[in-house]
């Protein structure tokens, strides 16, 4: 039996998960797989239900199982209560009590949503990337942090707000290596992004990275600076393979990339941890509270955050790729929610629920 942590979440998050089990549900009759699911609020539902964002109840069903699956957080009715209570904070939480140090986001691009992609069809098409990003250090989590008064030379008194950007060489070194074994599975390119140009955390983290690839002798190693991947990765995102950086230019970049693939609802993401605790995996996207119950989103980030689970927690690359081809058959068949959707194109506008009937009907 597997044990499946899922966290509901917010807005949007609790229909495409629902959704989701139900693909996980036609995979484990396929391969004969006992998945048992322990549902669990997280966010702002959490809120609600017991006054903080990430219970305590909640990180120990998270602990306790053998992967754990998340909608979105985020609602904005909730922007006005103190930071340590918004939904986004469980974020950070569930990451820092799982120890998930590494962000897997896969930036591929689907033939047949080459018309959606902002970029022309011959720049986009063939777009595979493998953004690594650290995610429990840097300005998320660095101290000192907050929000004070300060007094001007001329005597005003005036807020200042500060952030401490904070890499030590272990947890450069553990992403690194993450980054270099993704590689040797795929071109064995690994770009470093950073800001070395002018901040003291990048060039260490450029110093150990080139350590670490000393262990990597098949793995060709670059940098670049986070302004200038920006821009190539809309000029040219095929140069990339796997790009290695920190939590916040992860964070921003990735979203950036998703764009490529046609939209955020296309992009899954896996979280991983050391080994002593599950993995954890979700879309990119939010919770767009403005779409809850309209039966309107596209799952299908989510869809394939499961199949990553299936691939890295439970070791069955059969079922995951199985889901990747329904998922491909479905969209060369013209079936699109409307993030995707485009008439002239002769595309079939259709429901959250429906294009998961047809993704369902395809895994076989």
């Amino acid at each position: 039996m597997k044990n499946i942590a899922v966290l509901m979440g917010d807005g949007v998050g609790v229909e495409i998960l629902e959704q989701t089990i139900r693909v996980l549900d036609k995979v484990s009759s396929i391969y004969k797989l006992d998945f048992k699911y322990h549902y669990t609020p997280i966010g702002g539902n959490a809120y609600e239900e017991t006054g903080t964002p990430l219970p305590n109840k909640t990180i120990e069903i998270a602990k306790a199982s053998d992967a754990v699956l998340l909608g979105a957080v985020g609602d904005w009715k909730y922007d006005i209560l103190p930071p340590e209570l918004r939904p986004e904070k469980a974020l950070l939480g569930i990451r820092k009590k799982l120890n998930l140090f590494a962000n897997l986001r896969p930036v591929k691009v689907f033939d047949e949503l080459l018309h959606a992609s902002p970029l022309r069809p011959e720049i986009a098409q063939n777009t595979d990337i493998m953004i690594v990003r650290e995610l429990t250090g840097d300005v998320y989590f660095g101290e000192p942090r907050g929000i004070e008064r300060k007094t001007t030379l001329d005597g005003r008194e005036i807020k200042v707000g500060f952030n401490n950007m904070i890499y030590d060489e272990d947890e450069i070194r553990r992403i690194a290596h993450v980054a270099f074994k993704s590689a040797q599975k795929r071109k064995k390119r690994v770009c470093c992004v950073d800001k070395a140009n002018v901040l003291d955390v990048s060039r260490l983290f450029r110093e150990i990275t080139a350590e670490v690839a000393k262990e990597y002798s098949d793995v060709e190693l670059s940098y670049m600076y986070v302004d200038n991947c920006a821009m190539q990765l809309v000029l040219n995102p095929k140069q990339f393979d796997v790009i290695l950086t920190g939590n916040i230019f992860g964070d921003i970049l990735s979203d950036e990339a998703s764009t490529i693939c046609g939209s955020l609802g296309m992009l899954p993401s896996a979280s991983l941890s050391d080994g002593n605790t599950p993995f954890l995996y979700e879309p990119i996207h939010g919770s767009a509270p403005d779409l809850k119950g309209k039966n309107v989103v596209n799952p299908i980030a989510t869809i394939l955050s499961a199949a990553m689970m299936l691939n890295y927690s439970f070791d069955n690359k059969l079922a995951a790729d199985n889901i990747t081809r329904a998922i491909k058959e479905t969209l060369k068949e013209g079936y699109r929610t409307r993030d995707i959707f485009n008439k002239e194109n002769g595309d079939e506008l259709v429901t959250t629920s429906k294009i998961t009937d047809v993704i369902i009907d395809k895994i076989r």
